[in-house]
């Protein structure tokens, strides 16, 4: 039933309506934008853009940045390979947009946030930056109440003996330990810290803050 909760492909379930309102509210922003607009999508597939309808959005073009390259059908769309803490490949505000969905999250180290945002706020003239909230109750990824903040030791005993959520089970106990330390999850007050100045947008279940938006729309 929780994992039902959290399936981004299941367009009733909480975490897609969710999204598609966080992605309205992504639209009514690009609108201030004029001319031709340029988005690097840090983490980002076609799928994704096909699924909020936005395939072929006028004067717009989607580099989608990923350790391995994407399957792209579309011409707007152009897969590209790189590591999200590292663009040092890409020109300063080369982008009038970045955006990025879940990411930052899976970096392994609070370092390793803050070079992604740094790389965020050079290439970027404007970014529409998601990740789970680390206060929601229901951890998203493993779709398992308050894992999150249970001891280590236990997340780990807890992975080699059954599948969680998103995560299928993993017997080897180094595996496991590297899958636990992969997801490092961001508070508000973190991720205004990563993206100083930033505005803040919140997803909302049952009076608890599931996702936060930090984002800066200035023109460009």
């Amino acid at each position: 039933m929780l994992l039902s909760f959290a399936n981004n492909k299941d367009g009733n379930s909480l975490a897609s309506k969710s999204r598609k309102k966080r992605f309205e509210f992504f639209k009514s922003n690009l609108k201030t934008l004029t001319g031709p607009v340029k988005i690097l999508d840090i983490g980002g597939t076609q799928e994704f853009w096909q699924s909020m309808g936005n395939t072929s959005l006028m004067n717009i073009t989607i580099d989608l940045l990923n350790l391995e390259h994407q399957k792209t059908e579309f011409e707007n769309f152009r897969s590209i390979k790189g590591n999200a803490t590292n663009l040092s490949e890409l020109t300063d505000k080369s982008y009038d947009i970045v955006f990025s969905n879940s990411v930052i999250e899976h970096l392994h180290s609070w370092e390793n946030q803050v070079k992604m945002a740094k790389e965020v706020l050079r290439v970027g003239k404007n970014y529409f930056i998601q990740t789970p909230n680390y206060w929601f109750p229901i951890e998203p990824h493993y779709v398992f109440p308050l894992f999150q903040y249970l001891p280590f030791a236990l997340k780990i005993s807890l992975l080699r003996r059954c599948n969680l959520g998103h995560i299928k089970r993993i017997k080897n106990r180094e595996k496991a330990i590297e899958q636990i330390k992969e997801t490092r999850l961001l508070t508000i007050q973190e991720m205004q810290q990563l993206f100083p100045g930033c505005n803040i947008y919140l997803d909302k279940f049952l009076g608890f803050n599931k996702s936060i938006v930090a984002y800066s729309f200035k023109g460009g």
